[in-house]
């Protein structure tokens, strides 16, 4: 199912818009989306999700 609605993060409003007219900010669908038993990306999703808590190191 396609919706058209918009959800505005910043000030949560909603509109049909990409940018809120409230506050200028990029608006997302408010709908989550499908979870699939066979979800053949969510091995990388996982390993990206723990390695955004480790900080890198950069050589200097």
């Amino acid at each position: 199912m396609r919706t058209f609605m918009r959800f505005c993060r910043g000030c949560r409003a909603y509109t049909l818009r990409d940018a809120c007219p409230r506050c200028s900010a990029a608006t997302a669908s408010p709908i989550p989306p499908r979870y699939s038993p066979e979800d053949r990306h969510g091995r990388y999703r996982r390993q990206l999700k723990r390695e955004e808590g480790v900080s890198w190191k950069t050589s200097s």
